[in-house]
Order: C-alpha cells, then structure tokens, then sequence
C-alpha cells in the first residue's frame, strides 16, 4: 500500500531524510516537497489574463497614439470580461477602454507597493525589494494574507504591477 506524504509526517522526519543534490550539497525531502507545490500553484494560478482593478498600467497601442496615449500611464478602474479594462488616464483622466494585450504592467520604485497579477501568489499584494535586469524579474515580499513576510526571489516583470496608493 503506498502512503500519501503528508508535510507534517515529513518535518518530523525532515532531519534524518536527506539525499545527496547533483552539485554536492543537501536538501531535504521536505525542501522537494515544497519545491512541487509551488510548482503545482505557479500552474494553477497562471493565467492568460492578468488585469485588476487598481493597478497602473501603460498603454503601448500604436492605434492610441495618435490620440496622444501611447506610453502614456493609467489606473485600471474596471475590469470588463477579463481581458478588457478601462483604464483612467493619470493625466487627462479620461477613460479608455483598452485590450489587455495593448497594456504594459509598470514595476514600482525599490520599496513601492506591488500587486502580483499572475502565478502562485496571484492577488497578493508585496513590496518591491530588488530589480535583476539581466534576468527580467524582480524580487518583493509579500505584504498581508496568508503569505505575509514570504519573500519571493525571481518573479517575472510582466507577473507585478505597480498598484494605487
């Protein structure tokens, strides 16, 4: 009969399962088991959407430029059918309605407040802590909820978004 690893019977296990990783160092069972399920919310969470009320955005449609909106920044104030939103204007604060595709998600300064918009911690609203350049991702912890303190080391740029404050 096979047993169903639970995560309380492997912490207390935790230090006599050991197994050796390919680079010489240890990692316990449990480290694997946390690892999995990360993996399994980051595929259960990840959608083909991304857009929330609250967040800024910019508006990268060419079509919108010559209206004098291209690159320019707004405020999702509504989400319509998921993939829609109409984003106030920061400036003119006129309302467009833009595809989201026609969107870019803006990344707050260092120590600025973030919503993760898509993976495992979708929803979940974290400070900005560093920007890798060279690998496009930044790294935040997580504010409030049943993550709070969590820190995150490599999500997507295209995952956060700057929020309202």
């Amino acid at each position: 009969m096979e047993r169903k690893l639970s995560l309380a019977w492997l912490r207390q296990l935790n230090p006599v399962l050991k197994r050796e990783e390919k680079w010489g160092g240890r990692r316990s069972v449990l480290d694997d088991l946390m690892r999995e399920q990360e993996k399994v919310k980051e595929q259960i969470n990840r959608k083909d959407y991304c857009l929330c009320e609250g967040i800024i955005v910019k508006v990268m449609s060419k079509a919108l430029a010559e209206k004098g909106y291209f690159k320019q920044k707004g405020v999702v104030r509504k989400v319509i059918d998921k993939y829609v939103g109409e984003i106030e204007m920061l400036e003119s604060k006129h309302v467009l309605r833009v595809d989201q595709d026609e969107l870019e998600m803006v990344i707050p300064q260092i120590g600025g407040l973030a919503r993760i918009a898509n993976g495992a911690y979708r929803g979940s609203n974290a400070r900005l802590l560093a920007v890798d350049t060279d690998k496009f991702c930044v790294k935040v912890q997580i504010e409030k909820g049943i993550y709070d303190g969590r820190v995150l080391q490599a999500v997507e740029y295209e995952d956060i978004c700057k929020i309202v404050q």
